[in-house]
């Protein structure tokens, strides 16, 4: 029997960032835990950041995954929006790293098209298929979890983790 593999999906933000951890037996595949890592807006965006760390990091610790898939940062008219989302994308790149972890990035088209065999499809469209995909008893929530969940599904289904 394979030996199962542990996939983090990452749908990094400021306020929220998106997680989902799926194991995969074969071709089975569960999922451990997904969520949210939310940020208090009053706080500075340096302990913010930290906020994040310190949470990705407990995570990681605790399922100890063979990959970490993490949506790429896509092109955003607020440009203020997306320097601190790529700032919160930074922190989590420089987590995983010191965690000795595998990275792969996927844009959103990609990580929809994984799990909708559409690029374009909507969040309920993607919440609807990850349920189906992971045999869930409801939608996951919120959105970027969801999203984070996808990501996941696209790091294993891309192969890269199953390699030797």
């Amino acid at each position: 029997m394979a030996m199962a593999k542990i996939i983090l999906g990452v749908d990094p933000g400021i306020a929220d960032t998106g997680y989902g951890i799926i194991k995969a037996e074969g071709s089975r595949l569960t999922c451990l835990s997904y969520g949210s890592i939310k940020t208090d807006k009053k706080l500075s965006l340096a302990d913010r950041l930290e906020t994040l760390y310190i949470e990705l990091d407990k995570i990681i610790k605790k399922y100890k995954p063979d990959l970490v898939s993490i949506e790429e940062l896509f092109f955003n008219k607020n440009v203020r929006t997306a320097l601190i989302v790529g700032q919160a994308r930074g922190v989590a790149l420089l987590t995983f790293k010191k965690n000795g972890l595998k990275i792969v990035e996927y844009t959103p088209s990609q990580a929809k098209a994984a799990v909708s065999a559409y690029g374009q499809a909507s969040k309920m469209q993607v919440q609807k298929m990850v349920k189906l995909i992971l045999n869930l008893d409801k939608l996951p929530r919120p959105d970027d979890a969801a999203d984070a969940l996808a990501l996941a599904i696209c790091g294993l289904n891309s192969n890269l983790c199953l390699k030797k």
